[in-house]
């Protein structure tokens, strides 16, 4: 569009319309410049390897950069007025007492046992002290020798001695292969080219293509196990979804750079968590359905349309996620003018009321927590409200305020649900943080080759992610029903082998 004195029209009230067009675009180009901006430059409450120029050399250094932070803090403190007091170095935690314990006992040289009066010194009491100490993976063969039994004084054929049923038969893995294959790669985010070269400084070679067959295999053998949690999962009326980007090199009929979707729902029972991801090809609402078949109670989300089909069936009922809002007026705070205290603000200092309520509520019973919500809570909401109704007309809609605030009016409805009960959650802080495992590993391996393999990606995340819900170390855990698996019979006996049923203690030690 020109704007030359040639080119501007003659009705006035078209041409205020141009004008008023136009500065609206330059405001929007501003703040999408301010935004990039503090996003480069602005410091960071934390620091991750994607916030350096090199990934690599921060890690490389962190070790370097940990103490030259502790050693500049003295000097820093010097320069500068103390604000805040220092804290002081804690006291060093235990260690577990479920480790195994070895006991060195230190006593004197002989020559120091006798005392300078001539009599021979006697202890009277020691003192105790311990180290950490880590035995590096050791690798072994277990061989299995299968007696043959005949007789001699007959001709009955020979009989030859069972071996115990194997999850992968014909194969060199055991179960405790198997386990910390699926943990390194899954709960670690080692690729498997890193796991081979792991392997073969042990003088074992196996390729990766083999390592990627009983992943796989693994993945299918264990299909028992997820079909159980999904059932725990969709029988509690609390239910939270999330989805993210997966590429898939190999998938028939598709492009290499097609994206693909990894789906994750959690929820259970407070006692007995349930996180499960899903690999797909799509976002559609399609999906959603499908996954979420037969479910009946509340839906946390974000605002994707991808599950508005789900919320339109009867007893399903939506929630929003406040984490969410709040976001949105964190960007349009951002680009406020220094030093000036503007709308963002307002509608932030309220947000923040309520979760400060929660956080106060963190202890408290579904009951108290909902007398609570409805004494504070609701009037903080009934407050943002009427803030909201004041302020929505009078923002443009294409400003980072703007699209705060209509996120925030549309999104009302879903957003104050959760002062309907005690059980229901502010946010979907749940799901994003059940799938940011997935999104930390694939900085590591990056992409799937095949659909297969990212249907068993999917299938060993739920499982490791739900053991670390329940309080499971994932290698004991996998180990544990790895090697029980091939004898399971019946669904008692499935049953039995689920996070919540399984004793650590039973498991057996790496």
């Amino acid at each position: 569009m020109k704007f030359g004195a040639d080119h501007l029209p003659d009705d006035p009230v078209l041409l205020k319309q141009m004008l008023l067009l136009a500065h609206g675009k330059v405001a929007q180009l501003q703040e999408q410049v301010a935004l990039l901006r503090h996003k480069l430059f602005s410091p960071k409450s934390e620091r991750s390897p994607e916030d350096t120029d090199s990934p690599q050399l921060a890690m490389f250094n962190e070790a370097e950069e940990l103490i030259e932070a502790l050693s500049a803090a003295p000097a820093e403190a010097e320069a500068e007025e103390i604000v805040a007091p220092v804290k002081r170095r804690g006291k060093r935690k235990p260690l577990p007492a479920n480790l195994p314990r070895v006991e060195i006992v230190h006593e004197l040289p002989e020559h120091e046992l006798t005392c300078e009066c001539g009599c021979r010194k006697q202890a009277i009491g020691e003192e105790t002290s311990e180290q950490l100490e880590i035995i590096p993976m050791q690798v072994r063969v277990i061989r299995h020798i299968r007696k043959t039994y005949a007789c001699k004084a007959c001709e009955t054929s020979p009989i030859t001695a069972d071996k115990p049923a194997q999850l992968i038969e014909k194969s060199l893995a055991s179960p405790s292969v198997l386990a910390m294959l699926l943990t390194t790669k899954y709960a670690d985010g080692i690729p498997l080219y890193r796991f081979e070269k792991m392997l073969s400084r042990h003088g074992v070679d196996i390729p990766r293509q083999t390592l990627a067959r009983w992943v796989i295999q693994s993945g299918e053998q264990l299909q028992p196990l997820l079909n159980l949690l999904r059932d725990k999962l969709l029988e509690y009326p609390v239910l939270y979804c999330d989805e993210t980007r997966l590429q898939v090199l190999h998938e028939p009929g598709r492009d290499p750079t097609a994206q693909s979707w990894m789906w994750v729902q959690s929820g259970g029972p407070p006692d007995k968590p349930v996180i499960l991801f899903d690999y797909t090809t799509s976002r559609a609402q399609e999906v959603s359905l499908r996954l979420l078949d037969g479910y009946r109670g509340y839906l946390m989300t974000d605002d994707y349309a991808g599950y508005n089909a789900v919320a339109a069936q009867e007893g399903i009922e939506r929630l929003g996620c406040w984490a969410h809002a709040r976001r949105k007026f964190v960007e349009a705070q951002k680009v406020q003018p220094k030093g000036k205290t503007g709308r963002a603000d307002m509608a932030l200092n309220l947000i923040n009321r309520l979760y400060g309520i929660e956080r106060d509520l963190k202890d408290a019973c579904d009951t108290e927590r909902l007398v609570a919500r409805q004494q504070r809570s609701q009037p903080l909401l009934d407050q943002l409200k009427a803030w909201l109704d004041k302020t929505q007309p009078q923002v443009a809609g294409q400003t980072a305020l703007g699209r705060a605030v209509n996120y925030l009016a549309s999104n009302w409805r879903k957003l104050v649900r959760y002062v309907e009960g005690g059980h229901l959650p502010i946010d979907n802080n749940r799901a994003e943080n059940a799938i940011r495992p997935f999104v930390i590993g694939r900085k590591n391996w990056l992409f799937s080759d095949t659909p297969k393999g990212a249907t068993a990606s999917a299938q060993i995340y739920s499982l490791i992610e739900a053991a670390k819900a329940n309080g499971q170390e994932p290698y004991a855990w996998l180990r544990h029903i790895l090697e029980r698996l091939p004898t399971a019979q019946n669904v008692e006996d499935y049953e039995a082998l689920l996070p919540w049923n399984c004793s650590p203690a039973s498991a057996p030690a790496s």
